[in-house]
C-alpha cells in the first residue's frame, strides 16, 4: 500500500525503514591515546592521537603519535555530531567533564 492510501485510510504513514550497517572488525587495532592533536587542508582533516606521558604542564618529552585518522569534513561532522552524544548522555549519567587538569589537580595545603 502506498502511504497515501494508508493515510486516507487512517493508518500512519510508513516510516522508511533504516539500515543496518554491518561492520567487520576483525582487522582492527586498538590503541590507548591522551593526547590528539587536529591539522587540515581544504579537503581533509587529520587527527593524530598519541600517549602524553607527562599529562601536567608543558611535556619535555615528545609526545609520540600511534595513530593517524584522514577523512573528509563530511565524515568528520557526523563523528563531531556522534562524540557530542556520547559525551552528552556520560554526562548526564555521571556528571559533567572538567578538560582543564589543573582544575582537576587536589591541592595538599601545608
Amino acid at each position: 500500500m502506498s502511504d497515501e492510501k494508508n493515510a486516507s485510510e487512517g493508518q500512519e504513514p510508513r516510516q522508511p525503514e533504516q539500515a543496518r550497517v554491518q561492520v567487520d572488525d576483525s582487522k582492527a587495532s586498538c590503541s590507548y591515546a591522551n593526547f590528539c592533536r587536529v591539522t587540515g587542508t581544504p579537503e581533509e582533516l587529520i587527527i593524530d592521537f598519541g600517549l602524553n606521558s607527562q599529562p601536567f604542564g608543558v611535556p619535555t618529552e615528545p609526545v609520540i603519535i600511534t595513530q593517524r585518522l584522514v577523512t573528509n569534513y563530511f565524515t568528520a561532522k557526523r563523528l563531531l555530531h556522534a562524540l557530542h552524544l556520547s559525551v552528552q548522555r556520560h554526562e548526564q549519567a555521571f556528571g559533567v567533564l572538567e578538560t582543564d587538569v589543573q582544575k582537576r589537580v587536589v591541592h595538599k595545603q601545608s
